[in-house]
């Protein structure tokens, strides 16, 4: 085994350098999203960007802390940490409280922790540990079964706590299982389920099952007609009806504020006052920036509130409002180059574990920057996600740490394992 010599001998500065660039811009950026005259002091601790500046901070020493720890120390305790992170939780949904409509959060003082945002790197060193394990092969059913299990379990979990969308950043982990060998056909049904998905909240349920029928009618029609056939014609009907039916329940199911956002988006309904408000106030405070922006702390949009939850999940606004498009390209694009970094770093590893791992930080950061920023220009739904490094909040920030450094450990580390 190769001496280790320090720390900071053979990590990859790129990364860590975009890690700091990204958590300052967002410092930033929260700093002009609650701008007001009375509090200036960008330390000042009874304001969100005094807050915020303790989380980086303490960000910064979880990161080290990180950095100290044995290179092996993750993929050794994949396990554990996932039983704890599903024990947390459990335990969050009896002793949590509630905030904006969703119990997921352990109070601790003025501070909250909210462990659906650690439950992700945790679930994702569990999916590493098991398929970089030797004798696993990506074909067998009870591979699939198994990673499926990993996967759902946090998120029926999360889905309890009434955080639809922190639960569906999960699902992005099958991007995960598709670089490890995964089936595209499996991609294609998933493809097809959202576009399923989609037609059950616009078209009328029996309508769309009457219009599957007969497809998979002209479907029978046009290939062998075969009794083989004719049952997985059959089969993917009944399958297909099936998940109209769910689609529908479970809408049903979703508080009203969720249905009314969803319809809102689907446009079966407007309303730019209730649920439509974010939204457009979004795009009005984007569209105001122009190309170039009004310039640093001078947006009007965001000076007097006019955008709800502008340091969390609008923050974007203050960036498309005082920045422009240039700065809107600008953010754009250094995320856009840490997800190719992550890709690069990840294939050079030379355990499955750290590869799979590398994968799947990619994997989630790319889904939150997605839909958070699609969102905010009115792309997808409003589901209430973070943008990494920018939003303010110490649990995410703390995730999306963890999760990164625990990358950059791993691939200093890899210099020390032996083929």
């Amino acid at each position: 085994m190769r001496k280790q010599e320090g720390i900071l001998k053979n990590l990859d500065w790129t990364l860590v350098g975009l890690y700091l660039l990204l958590i300052f811009m967002g410092w930033l950026s929260v700093y002009a999203s609650v701008y007001n005259e009375e509090h200036k002091d960008i330390t000042d601790f009874s304001q969100k960007y005094g807050k915020q500046l303790v989380w980086i901070l303490s960000s910064l020493f979880i990161a080290l802390l990180i950095l100290v720890v044995e290179g092996n120390f993750f993929a050794a305790f994949s396990y554990p940490i996932y039983i704890i992170s599903m024990l947390m939780l459990v335990l969050v949904l009896f002793i949590g409280k509630e905030v904006s409509g969703s119990k997921s959060w352990i109070g601790v003082g003025d501070f909250g922790i909210q462990p659906a945002e650690f439950a992700k790197f945790a679930t994702l060193m569990a999916l590493a540990k098991f398929l970089g394990n030797i004798n696993i092969k990506m074909d067998d059913v009870k591979t699939k079964v198994i990673c499926a299990a990993v996967i759902v379990l946090p998120m029926i979990l999360i889905f309890f706590e009434h955080e639809t969308g922190v639960a569906l950043v999960y699902s992005c982990f099958i991007l995960v299982m598709y670089r490890e060998g995964l089936s595209g056909n499996i991609l294609l049904l998933g493809v097809t389920m959202a576009f399923l998905f989609l037609l059950a909240l616009l078209i009328n349920v029996y309508v769309l099952i009457g219009v599957l029928c007969f497809l998979c009618f002209l479907l029978f029609m046009v290939i062998r007609k075969t009794v083989q056939n004719a049952i997985v014609v059959v089969v993917i009907f009944i399958l297909s009806s099936v998940s109209v039916y769910s689609v529908q329940f479970a809408f049903e199911k979703l508080e009203p504020h969720q249905k009314k956002r969803i319809n809102v988006f689907l446009g079966k309904e407007s309303d730019k006052k209730k649920a439509g408000y974010n939204v457009n106030q979004s795009l009005i405070a984007i569209g105001s920036g122009g190309v170039i922006g009004k310039g640093y702390l001078q947006g009007t949009q965001t000076k007097y509130d006019f955008v709800p939850e502008q340091s969390t999940d609008f923050i974007f606004c203050t960036v498309g409002e005082e920045f422009g498009f240039v700065g809107s390209a600008v953010v754009v694009s250094l995320f856009l180059f840490l997800l190719i970094r992550i890709i690069q770093v990840a294939e050079r590893q030379r355990s499955p574990f750290s590869r799979i791992y590398g994968y799947g930080v990619a994997s989630v950061i790319f889904f939150h920057v997605l839909v958070n920023i699609g969102m905010t220009i009115g792309l997808v739904p409003v589901i209430g996600i973070p943008l990494p490094f920018f939003s303010y909040g110490g649990s995410s920030l703390w995730a999306f740490t963890i999760l990164l450094f625990i990358l950059i450990k791993l691939d200093s580390y890899r210099l020390e394992i032996l083929r």
